[in-house]
């Protein structure tokens, strides 16, 4: 019910940029806030839900409507200024400027990096350019591997060149600039073919993580991941561990959140399987730590590359990863 009516306030006003005159905003106010418009549907079925979850669904309903209202009059207001323009008299006061405000994804950012701060890790940033050598030769993938192919990446005119698909080549340049011990976290953009969907997008956010030294174990990593889920979602946030396959680590893990957008019920975001991949890792692969000038005899490390998109989502409770970079500021201004 709670993913119905967000979505239905995102497309509502989608719709609402592309509406330029009086006849189209009156159509629009009958599709989205008329009696059979989806908005109305689900305020007339808040009767068939379980008592305890009436009273958050009928408040965001109510929230919903005010700010597409708001949204609406906001709209009318700009059409008739266009139409009022030739006799705009210059000496009226200006119209007051909104105080600007951080965006979802920067937000979630200084969130994850005041955490990892208390953890002891620095923060360090990495080019979004990379080499084929940094972001797959040194990091132990094989020369014929799939995410190789310009099918997956963003090459550049130069082959050996591309926009980097994920953090991970700060590893070896982290390790070649500072040796071990170190632990250091690195955010940034990142860049695949994927195909869009609720929880991908072509250019996303990562945060890597990396630790190196003596008698790191698999313990550690899972500490470091709990540590960070308890301290962005509460004590009371719910992970589960599955063994994966990584070219750079060896074990290797995914991690899932219990989702927060449907508390499990499912919805578009967790594929409606009640859980969100977030932070997938491991041990770093002993190639790579020879990779970055480490003696895996004496050294081992743990890395991980955490979601922040989906992170921010299920944060702010946002049912599809897009709507965080639709560029639309009454979306953007509920989530100051």
């Amino acid at each position: 019910m709670l993913e119905v009516l967000r979505l239905a306030e995102c497309e509502a006003l989608e719709r609402l940029e592309e509406v330029g005159s009086g006849s189209e905003l009156a159509d629009w106010r009958r599709t989205h806030l008329g009696r059979k418009s989806r908005l109305a549907s689900v305020t007339g079925s808040l009767g068939s839900l379980p008592p305890e979850q009436r009273p958050a669904a009928g408040k965001l309903a109510n929230e919903v409507k005010d700010r597409l209202l708001g949204a609406m009059k906001g709209k009318a207001q700009t059409l008739g200024a266009d139409r009022r323009v030739h006799s705009a008299d210059v000496s009226l006061p200006g119209r007051s400027v909104g105080a600007g405000r951080l965006h979802p994804i920067t937000t979630t950012l200084l969130r994850m990096k005041a955490a990892f701060r208390q953890m002891g890790f620095q923060v360090v940033k990495g080019p979004d350019v990379e080499s084929e050598e940094y972001n797959f030769s040194l990091l132990n993938f094989p020369p014929n591997h799939p995410a190789r192919d310009s099918y997956d990446s963003f090459y550049t005119l130069r082959p050996d060149v591309l926009l980097r698909t994920h953090t991970s080549p700060a590893q070896v340049r982290i390790m070649r600039q500072s040796g071990a011990p170190v632990r250091a976290v690195v955010p940034g953009a990142c860049y695949r073919y994927d195909q869009p969907d609720a929880s991908h997008n072509i250019m996303f956010y990562q945060m890597e993580g990396l630790a190196i030294g003596e008698e790191i174990r698999m313990t550690d990593l899972l500490g470091a991941i709990s540590a960070l889920t308890k301290a962005l979602f509460g004590k009371e946030s719910r992970l589960r561990f599955r063994g994966h396959y990584f070219p750079f680590t060896e074990p290797s893990i995914e991690t899932d959140l219990a989702c927060t957008v449907c508390d499990g019920y499912g919805c578009r975001l967790c594929k409606d399987s009640g859980w969100v991949e977030i932070i997938p890792g491991g041990m770093v692969h002993p190639n790579v730590l020879r990779n970055g000038g480490i003696d895996p005899a004496r050294y081992t490390g743990f890395a991980f590359g955490a979601g922040v998109d989906r992170i921010a989502a299920l944060w702010y409770r946002i049912p599809d990863i897009r709507c965080l970079y639709d560029n639309d500021l009454r979306f953007l201004e509920q989530f100051g």
